[in-house]
């Protein structure tokens, strides 16, 4: 897994960026709220990087911050018929906090207003993407709704984050990791976690 790509801005377009790292260039595809935060070609840049892996193609993406990237994953890996060109869309349209309300309040109105969306999509969405609620308000970082829990501290919101996309519910998954030290490696909190989800 790469998780970050740091070099030399070579190329930028508003779908994709060159960066030159130690005399190799990697090309990331990148949502046009990234390419607006871009420096001049020439400079220094850092972007935090998904890659995606199928059969006959591998695909880097790159995003300014953690909310953007956990969002792309979250789109990916939770709602169905959702894929990266879709996901990219979503953050070119709109934030992190935008999403994590409409899913909180059902509204699939904002979100089948966003460009590739329909109103099938909106609701599936806003559907499937309703028990992750917790990692939303994490990543957006909002206000808690009123249906979710108080958002945890600390290196937990990363360890919560990891237990979501082993695919446990997001109610199981604070109620194992309540309680244990915020402070200590998410790693570990994970295993803590799953040794009481065990």
């Amino acid at each position: 897994m790469i998780s970050f790509v740091e070099g030399t801005l070579s190329e930028s377009w508003p779908t994709r960026a060159v960066i030159s790292c130690q005399g190799v260039g990697y090309e990331v595809r990148i949502p046009v709220t990234t390419y607006d935060r871009l420096p001049k070609v020439g400079e220094k840049v850092r972007l935090l990087t998904h890659l995606a892996v199928r059969e006959d193609d591998h695909t880097l993406y790159g995003f300014f911050t953690p909310g953007e990237r956990d969002l792309f994953r979250l789109l990916l890996h939770h709602v169905s018929g959702v894929g990266p060109k879709t996901a990219l869309s979503i953050l070119a349209g709109t934030t992190p906090q935008t999403v994590r309300d409409a899913v909180a309040t059902g509204d699939t109105t904002t979100l089948a207003k966003l460009k590739g969306l329909g109103k099938k999509t909106a609701e599936r969405i806003v559907l499937e993407l309703r028990d992750k609620l917790p990692a939303l308000d994490a990543l957006a970082g909002g206000a808690p709704s009123k249906s979710s829990p108080a958002p945890l501290a600390g290196n937990s919101q990363d360890a919560l984050l990891a237990l979501l996309a082993l695919g446990y519910k997001s109610a199981e998954a604070q109620k194992a990791l309540s309680g244990l030290d915020s402070s200590k490696p998410s790693g570990e909190l994970v295993r803590a976690a799953l040794r009481k989800l065990g």
